[in-house]
């Protein structure tokens, strides 16, 4: 397996398991600082990397009203701060090619959300910059679908993938994890991560908005860890019921710590067998 660097850290191949942690999207950036900086303590006393997250826009949410983030140019502002005083990478997505190149200035992992999966010409603008490029599943594919991404990915020569599970649609607003997908997707040599909050997500499931059951990411971490998993994304909020988007999926921060010893505690076994 090909090891992706990011930061001053390496993801795969039997290195630490890594953690993408944030706010669903931006808010007000004290809000923003706090939540990133307690999460870097966390990941400090656990010597685990971090890489911060959260959107600029959330471009695909149900209700036109939603709140999306404060949009690309003060978006960027935003992260530019956020990775200034906490010096820690970062991690946005993008849903235009035009937004490849200014996110790239500040992000070092461009992400494309798992809607886009399939759209060509964006992830070849988001390889192009030559930053990590971490892709999500779709919701819609299977995860051997997920080679032809790595292979429109490899048109640039870019090797510093990431592939990203969060679930997959089974009936009417609801997602489940298939644990095969982590294996599979492994196999085409790129680490694997597990998006832990939005495979609990109901979307669509409250009518103008998604719904979720955070109560259930727990037991999906570990089982997904126990797969064999490279990283974990997780969208954390010191209160989600305040939360300006996928509130009912996010964990609470104060529960983190409780939940990443667990999962390394997994990760270390898997890793000595493997």
């Amino acid at each position: 397996m090909n090891k992706v660097k990011i930061g001053d850290y390496y993801i795969g191949d039997g290195e630490p398991l890594m953690l993408f942690a944030g706010p669903c999207a931006l808010e007000s950036l004290e809000r923003c600082l706090l939540i990133g900086s307690t999460i870097k303590e966390i990941a400090k006393r656990l010597n685990m990397p971090y890489v911060f997250k959260a959107s600029f826009d959330k471009a695909n949410r149900s209700s036109f009203h939603s709140y999306r983030g404060p949009g690309l140019e003060e978006g960027i502002k935003m992260l530019k701060e956020i990775k200034k005083e906490l010096n820690v990478p970062i991690i946005t997505d993008i849903h235009e090619t035009y937004q490849a190149k200014p996110v790239a200035e500040v992000a070092d992992v461009i992400q494309i959300p798992a809607f886009l999966c399939r759209q060509t010409d964006l992830l070849y603008a988001a390889a192009q910059t030559e930053r990590v490029v971490n892709v999500k599943k779709g919701q819609f594919l299977a995860p051997g679908d997920m080679r032809n991404v790595v292979d429109k990915l490899h048109e640039t020569g870019n090797e510093g993938i990431l592939l990203t599970e969060r679930g997959a649609s089974f009936g009417y607003n609801n997602l489940v994890v298939d644990m095969r997908t982590f294996p599979i997707m492994r196999s085409f040599g790129y680490p694997v991560i597990f998006d832990g909050t939005h495979s609990v997500q109901l979307p669509g499931g409250a009518g103008t908005r998604s719904s979720g059951n955070r109560e259930y990411v727990e037991y999906l971490v570990r089982a997904a860890v126990g797969a064999g998993i490279d990283g974990l994304f997780l969208e954390v909020h010191d209160n989600p019921e305040e939360a300006l988007s996928d509130g009912p999926n996010m964990i609470y921060l104060d529960k983190l710590e409780e939940l990443l010893t667990d999962a390394i505690k997994i990760h270390e076994i898997v890793r000595g067998k493997n």
